[in-house]
């Protein structure tokens, strides 16, 4: 086996997944993870404390590409479209991604820790969206209240997106979800009148 690669990650990666499919998450184990990765299990723990670890190792630097895609918008952006551009951005991001997202969608739904996992994440990005909502001079209180329905219209547009199989880009249901968003937001504005 090997005793140093430089994709062992992903590698780890590729061949956890290929697992959890075949075999399902519980009955995975790391060992062989690391067996069919031609990697031992000493390297599998330099890279992941344990095998749901692995699930999320694309989404450890998520929240700091939106942060970064935020900071460098330029001033003038009222919280909303700042904050639904970043989203945009970070869809864009993850368009090469659609069969990896989907498949571990699929293994996150048949564990609740890994749901629990999954919204911690979530919540991991509302963070990095509000920091840099109030880094642009937001309201605290504006800030939370946008990052929050921001990181929802996300969260719904990729399960939208992993579950449709036509040729739809994810950007494509970010902005279509854009669009119902202030259709909402314009009802409030004008609500019917009750009869």
């Amino acid at each position: 086996m090997a005793r140093w690669a430089p994709d062992a990650a992903l590698r780890l990666e590729r061949a956890a997944m290929e697992l959890f499919l075949s075999d399902g998450y519980s009955k995975t184990t790391v060992p062989r993870i690391a067996e069919r990765a031609g990697l031992t299990t000493r390297t599998f723990f330099r890279h992941f404390a344990d095998k749901r670890d692995v699930l999320f190792l694309r989404e450890r630097e998520f929240p700091d590409v939106v942060r970064r895609l935020l900071d460098d918008v330029p001033a003038g952006l009222e919280p909303m479209a700042l904050a639904l551009h970043g989203v945009t951005g970070a869809a864009d991001e993850l368009e090469q991604w659609r069969e990896q997202i989907r498949i571990r969608r699929a293994v996150i739904a048949s564990d609740p820790r890994l749901q629990e996992r999954e919204r911690l994440k979530s919540a991991a990005l509302t963070e990095a969206i509000r920091d840099s909502l109030v880094d642009h001079g937001a309201t605290g209180a504006d800030a939370a209240l946008v990052s929050s329905i921001a990181v929802a219209l996300f969260d719904t547009a990729v399960d939208l997106w992993v579950a449709d199989d036509s040729a739809r880009t994810l950007v494509s249901v970010v902005t279509g979800l854009r669009t119902r968003l202030a259709s909402f937001a314009a009802s409030i504005e004008n609500p019917a009148r009750e009869v």
